[in-house]
């Protein structure tokens, strides 16, 4: 059934800190860097909040995690599972599984492991895995991340944590690839459809193509200088999804100027009369 879930990237400017990693090669390691920034909400907050505005899930970056240490990650799960939204998606925004690199590419699978035992840990029910930054017409390197994601899914599920991944950054960035993928990677990997992520003339239908198989959709309109959605634009993905049979989170993303909440808003008004259910 389709339901309405909010990614911590619409309120990151509220969220903070940013924490990411990046790769030292010269190290052969990965370095954990954090940026400070003014915080209104709390992760911890964050899911009673979301239940206030009417989502009925919500989908986390890993950089808005201010600890991953066993104590946080109860108390998280404690405050999704009081506020009863539900935590769907842990989004991993670091790792490349086609890195020709085979150190980096096996200390990103170690570390996507390690965030796959977080995952589990806080009670998230999916972790999105980006599926690499070769191109798309590179069939030897959708091979080798369907293989990667393959042994990761595997992993995950000795965790109760699906493993997903979506149309972001180059392996996936047609629908074309992201089938192939999907199609490698076997019926255990799941994925994401993303509206924004899509390019071209052919755009409608390569939402087309990935939204049915997909656990959710990133509700990513295009917007003008106030923040305001390109709603007929909208509406054509939105009735292509239904369409096509499209069942699942309907995942609002918003980065435009003022109010984070206000800007989601006019989003969700135009989203709500395609939710199935509540």
């Amino acid at each position: 059934m389709s339901y309405l879930s909010v990614s911590t990237w619409s309120l990151h400017r509220i969220l903070g800190p940013l924490r990411w990693t990046v790769w030292n090669a010269e190290a052969g390691i990965h370095e954990t860097n954090e940026q400070e920034q003014p915080q209104i909400l709390t992760l911890l907050e964050l899911p009673a909040a979301a239940a206030a505005y009417g989502y009925q899930a919500l989908e986390v970056c890993h950089f808005h995690f201010p600890s991953t240490e066993p104590a946080y990650l109860e108390q998280l799960q404690l405050a999704f599972n009081e506020s009863g939204v539900h935590f769907d998606t842990l989004l991993l925004d670091y790792g490349n599984l086609t890195s020709t690199d085979e150190l980096r590419r096996s200390a990103d699978l170690s570390l996507i492991e390690n965030w796959i035992d977080i995952a589990s840990q806080c009670g998230a029910k999916q972790i999105r895995v980006i599926a690499g930054e070769a191109p798309p017409t590179d069939e030897a390197a959708i091979q080798l991340s369907a293989q990667s994601l393959f042994k990761l899914a595997e992993y995950g599920t000795t965790r109760g944590v699906r493993v997903i991944t979506e149309n972001f950054k180059p392996l996936t960035s047609t629908a074309d690839s992201s089938l192939k993928l999907l199609e490698q990677a076997g019926e255990y990997v799941g994925f994401i459809t993303d509206f924004g992520n899509y390019h071209g003339p052919d755009k409608l239908d390569e939402i087309a193509a990935t939204a049915p198989l997909s656990v959710s959709v990133h509700v990513k309109p295009t917007y003008d200088q106030d923040g305001v959605p390109d709603q007929a634009e909208l509406i054509s993905y939105l009735n292509k999804v239904q369409e096509v049979g499209f069942q699942g989170a309907y995942v609002l993303i918003y980065d435009g100027p003022g109010d984070m909440w206000h800007g989601l808003e006019r989003v969700k008004t135009i989203v709500e009369p395609y939710i199935t259910a509540r």
